[in-house]
C-alpha cells in the first residue's frame, strides 16, 4: 500500500497530541494523576491561556529531526544534518553555542520555550561531539533518543529505517539498547506507512533484531508488550512488568501495548499511555505517532488535534517529507 499525506500528518500529529497530553503529569505518580485529574485519570489537554496545549522537547527535536532530513540530498548527509539540526534546537534553549542558520524553524520563536530539555541531549550536543554507533559518547540508554525518530520511519523503507534511526538516536545516547529501539521504533513506523497491521509489524521486527548484537533488551520488552496484550493484563499490571518509561526499550514496551489494547481507538490508546507512574510525554509521543500512522489525520479527534499549539508547523512539516518521498522513493 502506499503512504500517504494523510498517514504521515497523522504520525507528526498524534506524536505531538501524545506528547500534549502527557507532558503536564511527566513526573506524576499514578496517585497523583488520579488525585488531580479523577478516578479515570488524565483525559483532555491541558490548555494554556493562549488557548493551545503546549507540546514538550519530544515534539520539538521530531520536527528538527525532520528538518536535518530535508536538508539532505542524499542518504550520506542525512545524520550529518540532523545533528546541525540538533544545534539549532540546543540554540532554541538558550544555549549560545555557533551554529548552521539555515532553517525553517530556529526562526520561529515558538520553539524558544524551554519544555524541560533532556539533560543527555543537552550534554552531549553541548559537548562539542558527535556520537555514532562506533564511537558512544555516553551510557545512556534514555528515551530521549528514541522519541524523535518518528520522521525517518515516515520517509525511509524498513531496513534504512532502522540502520538511520539507531544512527540518530546515537548521536546523543550511547548505550545499545537505546540505538537499537531506536531503529525499531522507526522501523515500525515504516511499515505501518507501507500498511502493515501493528501486530504483523511487531512480529516483523522481532524477526529483524534477534541477529543483532545488543538486542535483547529492546526485544524483551517489545515481546512482552504482545504478550502481556494477548494474556488480557490490564494496563496497571501490565505496566509494572513494562517498567516506567524512561529507558528507550520501556518506553517503546509501553507505546506497543497501548497501541494494541485500543484497538484501533485513538483516544484509548493515549489514555492507556500517558495516565501511569512514569515517563508520559514520551511514551505517549510514541503511542500517539503509531495510532496517527495506523488511522491517519483525519481519523485524529478535532477537539484535540487542532488545540496543539504548532499545528501549523506540523502541517508544512508533514508535506514537506511526503514531497521529500514521493521524489526519492515512491
Amino acid at each position: 500500500m502506499a503512504r500517504s499525506k494523510d498517514k504521515f500528518l497523522g504520525c507528526l500529529l498524534g506524536g505531538a497530541i501524545g506528547d500534549a497530553l502527557g507532558w503536564p503529569v511527566e513526573y506524576k505518580s499514578k496517585g497523583e494523576i488520579y488525585a488531580i485529574h479523577g478516578m479515570n485519570g488524565v483525559r483532555q489537554l491541558e490548555i494554556s491561556g493562549t488557548g493551545k496545549a503546549h507540546i514538550s522537547d519530544d515534539t520539538q527535536m521530531t520536527l528538527f529531526t525532520a528538518e536535518g532530513i530535508l536538508f539532505s540530498d542524499s542518504k550520506d548527509k542525512v545524520i550529518d544534518n540532523v545533528y546541525i539540526a540538533y544545534l539549532r534546537w540546543l540554540r532554541t534553549q538558550g544555549f549560545n553555542i555557533p551554529v548552521i542558520e539555515e532553517g525553517w524553524l530556529i526562526n520561529d520563536k515558538r520553539l524558544y520555550n524551554r519544555r524541560n530539555p533532556g539533560d543527555i541531549s543537552v550534554i552531549s550536543l553541548n559537548s562539542g561531539e558527535i556520537g555514532s554507533l562506533e564511537n558512544s559518547i555516553n551510557t545512556s540508554k534514555g528515551c530521549g533518543g528514541t522519541v524523535r525518530v518518528s520522521p525517518i520511519g515516515m520517509l525511509c523503507p524498513p531496513e534504512d529505517a532502522f540502520k538511520y534511526g539507531s544512527m540518530t538516536s546515537a548521536i546523543t545516547h550511547g548505550h545499545p539498547t537505546a540505538h537499537i529501539s531506536s531503529g525499531t521504533y522507526s522501523m515500525i513506523i515504516s511499515l505501518l506507512q507501507d500498511g502493515l497491521d501493528l501486530s504483523s509489524a511487531i512480529d516483523t521486527v522481532i524477526n529483524y533484531i534477534k541477529s543483532i548484537d545488543g538486542s535483547n533488551e529492546t526485544r524483551v520488552a517489545i515481546e512482552l508488550a504482545k504478550r502481556l496484550y494477548d494474556l488480557d493484563y490490564p494496563p496497571h499490571d501490565a505496566f509494572m512488568l513494562l517498567g516506567a518509561g524512561w529507558n528507550s526499550e520501556e518506553a517503546l514496551g509501553i507505546a506497543l501495548y497501548s497501541s494494541l489494547v485500543s484497538g484501533g481507538d485513538f483516544k484509548k490508546a493515549l489514555f492507556t499511555a500517558v495516565n501511569h507512574d512514569g515517563n508520559s510525554d514520551g511514551t505517549g509521543a510514541i503511542t500517539g505517532s503509531i495510532l496517527g500512522t495506523l488511522l491517519g489525520a483525519t481519523k485524529i479527534p478535532d477537539e484535540w488535534g487542532y488545540r496543539i499549539e504548532i499545528r501549523d508547523l506540523i502541517n508544512v512539516f508533514a508535506e514537506k517529507l511526503y514531497s521529500k518521498y514521493i521524489q526519492y522513493y515512491s
